[in-house]
């Protein structure tokens, strides 16, 4: 039996709309990566760029597991003698950019190369339930009704 590769004519790429309002982080990022790779196609192909435009509205409401508010840190260094910065998980998500969260947990599950970068520009997240992408006629994807582990 043959391998089937698809064509980049073959490729279609649709637009979803996710809604992360009280859905776990990690799980919504795991779908998501699986959406912007194109993992959920039978036409599957590794090295071609065939997943699918992801909005994602309410950023700012998506729910952590245990302790991982308070206690999850992120570090950086400034580059300077004791230059070591951080902040924890609950102060970026009430800070001025809390997509960021998303984008970064999405970003770690997504290879790392062109091929990686070029997905994650098919990503669109929005702190608030309003996008300006009406025109593309989104259809919506319920992440909080596939797993009731998905939903805190």
């Amino acid at each position: 039996m043959k391998t089937y590769n698809v064509k980049p004519s073959e490729i279609e790429k649709k637009w979803v709309v996710i809604d992360a309002d009280g859905v776990v982080l990690g799980r919504l990022a795991s779908i998501i990566a699986m959406r912007l790779r194109g993992k959920h196609l039978p036409t599957f192909t590794p090295h071609m760029d065939m997943g699918d435009n992801v909005i994602v509205v309410n950023a700012e409401k998506v729910k952590l597991t245990g302790n991982k508010l308070a206690d999850k840190t992120f570090y950086w260094h400034t580059g300077h003698p004791g230059g070591i910065k951080g902040r924890t998980m609950g102060q970026l998500l009430s800070g001025r950019f809390p997509e960021r969260v998303i984008i970064k947990a999405v970003e770690r599950m997504i290879t790392r190369g062109p091929l990686g970068r070029a997905q994650m520009k098919n990503l669109r997240v929005y702190a608030g339930p309003s996008h300006p992408h009406e025109a593309q006629n989104p259809t919506v994807v319920d992440v909080a009704s596939m797993n009731p582990k998905n939903k805190r």
